[in-house]
């Protein structure tokens, strides 16, 4: 399965729509996977919590209560974080 994946890797660099769709048929199939990927992406620090309950239409402090329940740490973001994160706002 490892080459699959890998190959889904390198066509998604190549065609990223047709990965995308393909993912997103797969978490309407299965929600439960969607929400363990999810949930190992913000573990690993690919994303932040704001960004993982977004992806699980969750607020964040929804997801936070259901992460703390499960025992998995909360990383709050830094100081450099939210500046950035209001600036972002700011420009948009």
């Amino acid at each position: 399965m490892l080459w699959e994946v890998e190959e889904l890797k390198k066509i998604s660099e190549i065609q990223p729509e047709a990965v995308e769709n393909a993912l997103k048929e797969l978490w309407e199939k299965n929600p439960e996977l969607h929400k363990i990927v999810v949930i190992n992406a913000y573990i690993d620090e690919k994303i932040n919590l704001s960004k993982a309950a977004e992806l699980l239409s969750l607020t964040r402090i929804e997801l936070e209560k259901e992460l703390k329940i499960k025992g998995i740490p909360i990383r709050y973001p830094s100081k450099e974080d939210i500046v950035a994160e209001v600036e972002a706002i700011k420009e948009w």
